[in-house]
């Protein structure tokens, strides 16, 4: 059983009309507070969090993805159209690294994701709970990821500007 030290529990309960207002504040609060564990009863809240991971975890693997593409087209295709998949997918990786760095770096929702897992689900005190389908947010280590992610960003604009100068400068 995890201990009430390391979960956070936004319950919902409705003490008047600013409920949805005191709701994100509390989340805020346990995001902000750093718990191992979050649990968003208020199923709005809950669902609009559950999407805002979701479109940072796309965002991010979209960036890996096509950075890698756009590295590794080059070795498997001739040289005369490898640019032709190469480039655009070196800058949608670029795109999409911009964009997380802007929209998600600096929010503390980044550092978690939504527990799928029964088995570390059925650990934590879900039975205190009047929701039936509460979203639960685990607190995760993003340094390695991050790294991935910045590392083959990088060098995929690197071998975009390389090609884009011996296309158009020499």
């Amino acid at each position: 059983i995890v201990s009430s030290t390391d979960c956070y529990i936004v319950h919902e309960i409705y003490n008047g009309e600013n409920a949805q207002e005191q709701f994100e504040y509390e989340l805020e609060q346990a995001l902000e507070a750093q718990y191992k564990y979050i649990v968003i009863e208020p199923t709005r809240i809950g669902d609009e969090t559950a999407r805002w991971v979701a479109v940072g975890n796309c965002l991010h693997k979209t960036a890996v993805l096509s950075g890698t593409a756009c590295l590794l087209t080059p070795l498997s295709l001739p040289q005369e159209y490898s640019r032709y998949i190469a480039l655009p997918a070196g800058a949608l990786s670029v795109a999409c690294a911009a964009l997380y760095g802007i929209s998600w770096q600096f929010d503390p929702c980044c550092k978690y994701q939504v527990e799928y897992d029964t088995y570390k689900l059925s650990r934590l005190p879900l039975h205190t709970l009047t929701s039936s389908t509460p979203v639960v947010l685990v607190r995760k280590d993003d340094i390695h990821r991050k790294r991935l992610h910045n590392t083959i960003v990088l060098a995929a604009l690197a071998y975009c500007v390389k090609k884009i100068y011996e296309l158009y400068v020499v």
